[in-house]
């Protein structure tokens, strides 16, 4: 589906809109680097930006509204008629990128030129490809060490690769997160074993939560944007026995783990993401919606007490 092929547009494009998206572009270890919020000012529309990237073009990204009892504040919304493709082969931070000190969660297009993850065995999709991209969420800009090693596990020169990053606690870091309303539902969706290529089409949203001021409180605030107030409604074919037995273990809520903000959560298992429960990470209602058979079925609750608490609007 020439996923990086795609994504490499938009990162031109990008590039030649820096000025207006506060972004900085960079050289380093001969990959093009684009900064959105490490040291740059980057923002709302760097984010969304920085999102469609990480759908690598098969999806549509915006900032509007939302259900105001949850969060009367912006929304972000995603929309694909490709979310096997854009979710997972791409937009999925599936990447643990690791060369020396640096760390950094990787996703979009170059997980598919890598195509090391076990998802790839199950939805297909690697790719070969001249060029590869990809976004890293990470405080610190990648050495020139990293971005030739990123190259390499892609098979491309590091001139042919092209990297966005931003951090969590940017705005524009924030943005891409709360994109991940769909991306979590396919993902969930996967992990308990139903068949994702049954889901046609895709559209979901989640409050744009304020940054953080550190790591933790902002991967607290853009995890609780998803898990209590996430909503993703997924346009399947099929039977709707499979769905109604299936749809009860989608949202977050199917999680022990589910109640509290996730900073707590996160703190309870000494802030290492691989002992929390896996079954947290999903939107806090899904809603799956029968092509064949016109039946909906909707599944979860907003949480809206968590989403105050977490991003301090009930402290006056």
């Amino acid at each position: 589906m020439q996923l990086n092929q795609r994504a490499t547009r938009l990162a031109t494009r990008m590039r030649s809109r820096a000025g207006e998206l506060r972004l900085e572009p960079h050289t380093i270890g001969g990959a093009r680097v684009l900064d959105l919020g490490v040291r740059a000012p980057g923002g709302i529309g760097a984010g969304v930006a920085m999102a469609e990237v990480c759908l690598a073009g098969f999806g549509e990204v915006s900032i509007a509204g939302g259900p105001a009892h949850v969060f009367d504040g912006p929304w972000v919304w995603v929309r694909t008629d490709h979310p096997v493709a854009a979710c997972l082969a791409s937009q999925y931070a599936g990447w643990e990128v690791q060369e020396g000190d640096y760390f950094a969660m990787g996703s979009g297009p170059m997980r598919a030129a890598y195509g090391r993850e076990e998802l790839f065995d199950a939805i297909g999709l690697r790719e070969s490809a001249e060029r590869a991209v990809g976004v890293l969420e990470a405080d610190a800009l990648p050495t020139p060490a990293v971005c030739e090693m990123i190259a390499a596990k892609c098979s491309v020169k590091p001139e042919a690769l092209t990297l966005l990053a931003a951090p969590t606690t940017s705005l524009a870091g924030t943005v891409q997160i709360a994109a991940r309303s769909v991306e979590t539902a396919l993902h969930k969706l996967h992990e308990i074993g139903f068949d994702v290529s049954r889901i046609e089409s895709a559209c979901g949203a989640a409050p744009l939560p304020p940054p953080a001021a550190d790591a933790v409180a902002a991967i607290g605030r853009t995890n609780d944007a998803i898990l209590y107030g996430g909503h993703a409604t997924l346009f399947v074919r099929g039977d709707d026995d499979s769905l109604r037995e299936v749809g009860a273990r989608v949202p977050s809520s199917s999680s022990p783990d589910h109640g509290r903000p996730f900073a707590e959560v996160f703190a309870g298992y000494d802030h290492d993401f691989y002992k929390v429960d896996k079954l947290l990470f999903s939107p806090a209602m899904v809603t799956l919606a029968n092509l064949d058979t016109g039946r909906v079925h909707r599944f979860g609750a907003y949480a809206p007490r968590v989403i105050a608490r977490s991003f301090g609007l009930d402290a006056d």
